[in-house]
């Protein structure tokens, strides 16, 4: 496994990480916590050392199943978790911005996570409007100076959002999170430039495309699960992104190369990007995730 420095914060991430937001149920498997053992001791033994969470994954379900897991070797993990929202239901949350919300937010998932830190604490997909909130940062602030947060990040909501990811250092974070992937290139024009000039680490998520670059799918592949996100997806879009895939397969992945292995090391040529975060929902997926870093495709 490969490391890269994670921007101004020193911290050392392996450059696969474990994105966790399957554990809370919304893409069509409920997890039992042999499962998600299972999936986070696999990315252990292969030098993966971080993940990524949020509080609305499940109400705080995703990162109770992680605790129970990392609980006995904490101090081994960088674990990212997000604030912002309240799930209610599949599909359905409530956002909250308020700075005493957000502080309440951050004991539950203290709680949740069994932890009394939290290494990556990130701004979770809200609006500029919610982002200009002074009382917010500054509490965010305090919670660092208190040790309960060590680094804050901002996790963009739209991929071009310049303004967020341009007010990061202001605010005291040094972490954007944002989609990022053979089909999505947004970020490359405005957000990279700006987290390379302020030392601002990248974690790149959906690098899969939401499983659409993992080479499993074909032209003609109907999402019908209700419980599988991707039943969300505008039918007509999902048909051209899969035609899409089935191209970049054919022309540009080397014959006889995982494709799910070389869409992550095509996210990491950039060289903005630190960690790639794709969902794992088997230990078969981890290792295949891990197969990136062996790859020749990263600077």
């Amino acid at each position: 496994m490969k490391f890269r420095r994670l921007g101004s914060t020193e911290l050392n991430v392996s450059v696969v990480g474990v994105g966790t937001w399957q554990f809370g149920g919304e893409w069509g498997v409920d997890y039992t916590q042999n499962e998600a053992d299972a999936i986070l001791k696999a990315a252990q033994e292969l030098g993966i050392n971080f993940i990524d969470t949020a509080e609305c994954y499940g109400d705080h379900l995703s990162e109770r199943l992680i605790s129970n897991t990392i609980r006995h070797n904490r101090d081994q993990w960088i674990v990212a978790s997000k604030f912002g929202h309240h799930y209610n239901d599949r599909f359905d949350r409530d956002e909250l911005w308020s700075a005493a919300d957000v502080q309440a937010q951050l004991e539950d998932s203290l709680r949740a996570l069994g932890t009394d830190y939290i290494d990556i604490y990130q701004f979770h997909s809200g609006t500029d409007e919610a982002f200009d909130n002074d009382d917010l940062w500054a509490m965010l602030a305090r919670q660092v100076q208190a040790g309960k947060v060590r680094h804050l990040g901002i996790s963009i909501g739209a991929n071009d959002n310049a303004y967020q990811t341009g007010r990061a250092v202001e605010v005291g974070a040094s972490v954007i999170q944002v989609i990022y992937n053979r089909l999505d290139r947004v970020p490359e024009d405005e957000v990279f430039p700006l987290c390379i000039e302020h030392d601002l680490g990248v974690l790149a998520r959906v690098p899969l495309a939401s499983g659409f670059l993992s080479g499993k799918y074909r032209p003609g592949t109907i999402f019908t699960d209700k419980t599988d996100v991707r039943s969300r997806h505008d039918e007509e879009k999902v048909q051209t992104r899969l035609a899409e895939v089935e191209r970049i397969q054919r022309e540009e992945v080397p014959q006889g190369r995982d494709m799910a292995a070389w869409a992550l090391a095509w996210c990491l040529r950039h060289p903005a990007v630190t960690c790639v975060i794709p969902g794992c929902k088997s230990p078969e997926q981890v290792r295949r995730n891990a197969a990136t870093s062996e790859l020749e495709l990263a600077p």
